[in-house]
């Protein structure tokens, strides 16, 4: 391996430890050269400090100095390495390597010798398996480039490895820069890194399967939601179609009603017609006869007959009589009216019930936070429940507390994603429900509203129900709310408001923008003996539809 021009050969320069060419060389006090590594391992594994070749003991272990001169010289006789990392070499060792020896068919492979920096075929392997030299020698799996494999500054092979600095070492960087770290050979730090890998690869696998049941799960519950879609969607129909039945049936029920009045009415306006035609035909004759006899000159007959002219004929009395109509239209229009607005009602229930489900599904677990709680407050203690105390309690002035408004916030915090949560308002006559962001005023006296930072609605006077929008907004509910559900999208930046027990949607604060957490609001304002029940927060159960 010597060049022409070297005077040396590559035999004169061989550490007699390791059979290879000198790295980093140092003389012993008797004169033989080795590898510094060598000689140390040497003498660290022997209970006598002498010298490998004569034998000559060393009552002090001498101070080792690398021979900069033999070190230049060998230098000549080592193949110039250029070091990649481990990784990039790992991805080499998948293609196919052939015997170095071989000199006419190529032979595949069977080791790399990481001293010799060669690869061998099985023939070619035999002396590393026979010649005592060449046992020593450092022998791996086949790969294509050996150089990664060897240490850039030592041009050693790559032997241990720095769990310090989590990197590949030879023998001489492990007694040098690198003495006084955790130093281990690469197979034993292969060997853990392959066991923790298995627990890696056992739990990727768990996950991988996890989500497979998860898929499968959802897969299932989307094919038995689309089921019972599509029997509600059914049953749905044939309400529809029985309504519509119903009002064809009674439509046209009405409409031959209503033929057969006007044909009645038209019968008995005729007869109204004959018998008024006749009393005229009469009272016509009886001014004929009025006429003539105004006329005579026979004062006595005048006389004798005017008793009987003088009064008119019988007739009725038809001052009263009317054809009227014998179907109230108006009583069928508001009846129809009232089923339309009851329609449209039940409608709007089955459709906010609907919405309310979809939105159940984002409910968190709301916890109380007594840090924040007024101290005229009394929290049970699962953090679910608050009530106003008739005493104000010792409490320290945290900055998180409320000290004038009897209001306390919930312990989580949000500042993404949706979220819902139900409290209970049952036998309060006056309560604060809503949101209110981390850095909101809780100190004295303070105007509830978006720009300061809280979105909520009121119950105040027993009836009074407001939206603390600006400007406030009141809200007209049929009916007192038992339990309130708020729901929150921070991204859309909406805040919505819903009557549980009755499904039905309160108030909603839109196009609002969050920057900061949220925080669950309450207040429960004064007991004054009719305002004694707990604020409670609920577990949710989806609405049934």
């Amino acid at each position: 391996m010597a060049s022409s021009s070297s005077f040396l050969s590559e035999d004169q320069l061989q550490c007699s430890i390791c059979l290879d060419v000198f790295t980093d060389p140092v003389s012993t006090p008797c004169g033989h050269n080795f590898c510094m590594i060598c000689l140390k391992k040497c003498w660290d594994t022997s209970s006598h400090c002498q010298c490998p070749v004569c034998k000559t003991n060393f009552p002090k272990r001498p101070e080792l100095h690398v021979n900069t001169f033999i070190s230049g010289l060998a230098a000549q006789f080592r193949k110039p390495v250029q070091v990649k990392s481990i990784s990039t070499a790992g991805e080499t060792t998948k293609s196919q390597v052939f015997c170095e020896v071989c000199s006419e068919k190529k032979h595949e492979a069977l080791k790399s010798c990481l001293i010799c920096m060669a690869s061998y075929c099985k023939t070619h392997l035999e002396p590393h398996e026979k010649v005592s030299s060449f046992k020593s020698h450092k022998l791996i799996d086949p790969v294509e480039n050996l150089e990664d494999y060897i240490c850039q500054k030592h041009e050693r092979p790559l032997e241990m490895f720095c769990r310090d600095d989590q990197m590949c070492l030879c023998q001489v960087c492990s007694v040098d820069d690198h003495r006084y770290h955790n130093t281990v050979p690469i197979e034993e730090e292969s060997a853990e890194k392959k066991t923790q890998l298995g627990a890696t690869k056992a739990e990727v696998e768990q996950m991988i399967q996890d989500r497979l049941k998860k898929i499968k799960e959802i897969k299932h519950s989307v094919e038995l939601n689309k089921k019972n879609t599509e029997k509600k969607k059914a049953d749905s129909m044939e309400i529809f179609r029985a309504l519509i039945r119903s009002i064809e049936r009674n439509q046209a029920e009405m409409l031959k009603v209503m033929e057969e009045k006007q044909r009645a009415a038209e019968r008995q306006a005729e007869e109204f017609i004959k018998d008024l035609e006749q009393e005229i035909t009469e009272l016509k004759k009886r001014n004929t006869e009025l006429k003539q006899i105004s006329n005579t000159e026979n004062h006595l007959h005048y006389l004798q007959i005017y008793p009987s002219l003088c009064r008119p004929p019988p007739t009725n009395n038809w001052t009263d009589v009317s054809i009227q109509p014998h179907l109230d239209v108006e009583t069928l229009r508001r009846a129809l009216s009232q089923l339309q607005e009851r329609v449209d009602e039940v409608m709007k229930k089955v459709l906010s019930a609907s919405e309310l489900k979809k939105i159940q599904q984002y409910a968190v677990d709301v916890i109380l936070d007594p840090d924040t709680a007024n101290s005229y407050l009394i929290l049970s203690e699962d953090g679910k429940e608050v009530t106003h105390g008739d005493k104000q309690q010792t409490l320290p002035d945290n900055p998180e507390r409320f000290d004038y408004c009897v209001s306390l916030l919930g312990k989580e915090g949000f500042s993404s994603g949706r979220f819902y949560y139900e409290v209970q308002v049952k036998g309060h006559t006056e309560w604060y429900l809503g949101v209110t962001r981390e850095s909101s005023n809780r100190k004295g006296d303070y105007t509830e509203n978006p720009e300061n930072g809280y979105w909520s609605v009121w119950l105040r006077n027993k009836t009074e129900y407001k939206a603390l929008d600006s400007p406030r907004v009141p809200l007209s509910l049929k009916q007192a709310p038992q339990k309130v559900g708020v729901f929150v999208d921070y991204e859309e930046g909406l805040v919505s408001f819903y009557d549980v027990e009755n499904e039905s949607h309160i108030y909603s604060f839109t196009g609002q923008s969050f920057t900061e957490k949220l925080y669950p609001y309450f207040s429960s304002s004064f007991n004054d003996g009719e305002n004694s029940e707990p604020l409670i927060i609920c577990p949710v159960s989806q609405v049934q539809t």
